[in-house]
């Protein structure tokens, strides 16, 4: 077997994600706000018929997933290995707080795949846990499957799947809440990903 498509769907908007603090594995709930986006992608996402949902297990991918598979009916898989960046001492902290307290680290953290927060990891590593379970889908699944996870690890895993140098890792921009990817593949061909859309939203 092997998958003709992947979207990477970030979850809706989170009470973090509305006051500014940075996450990484800190658990925010989505907000009224974020519930409704994911019920707004519903449409459009179901459109490219996925197989199955794979999703963090943090509560607010998985309950932004959840909104698609109560919808479509979809089957629905948690694995943790979809999880956003571990930013370590970065997390809860506004990004003001952040910079006073560690200077400069943003700038490095945005520019640099292999550099970590303080007790955190690499976007590197990210990018390469979430491929382990792209990899293992491809041997168990055809067509499509929808991945809900988070920002950070979609870029990472963005430039994982493409084959990416590293130095152009940070020239892919952000997702939006509720935003996603789609790489495909040609009929046929060799096999590669293909960047078709990014940071998609509903209409």
């Amino acid at each position: 077997m092997s998958l003709s498509r992947v979207v990477l769907w970030r979850h809706g908007q989170t009470e973090h994600n509305a006051s500014g603090k940075w996450q990484g594995h800190l658990d925010s709930p989505l907000t009224e706000q974020g519930l409704a986006q994911a019920a707004a992608a519903v449409p459009a996402l179901a459109t490219l018929e996925p197989g199955l949902v794979v999703s963090s297990d943090l509560r607010r991918a998985a309950d932004t997933a959840r909104v698609f598979v109560e919808a479509t009916g979809t089957p629905l898989r948690i694995d943790k290995r979809l999880r956003e960046t571990d930013i370590g001492q970065w997390q809860g902290l506004t990004s003001a707080e952040v910079e006073q307290r560690f200077p400069g680290g943003i700038h490095t953290w945005q520019y640099d795949p292999t550099w970590a927060p303080p007790g955190g990891e690499t976007r590197v590593e990210v990018a390469a846990r979430a491929a382990e379970v792209v990899a293992e889908l491809d041997t168990e699944l055809s067509g499509t499957v929808l991945l809900c996870a988070h920002g950070g690890l979609i870029t990472a895993l963005t430039g994982q799947l493409l084959g990416m140098p590293l130095s152009v890792w940070p020239l892919l921009g952000g997702h939006d809440n509720c935003h996603w990817a789609v790489l495909g593949r040609r009929p046929g061909g060799d096999g590669r990903w293909r960047l078709l859309s990014y940071n998609t939203g509903a209409a």
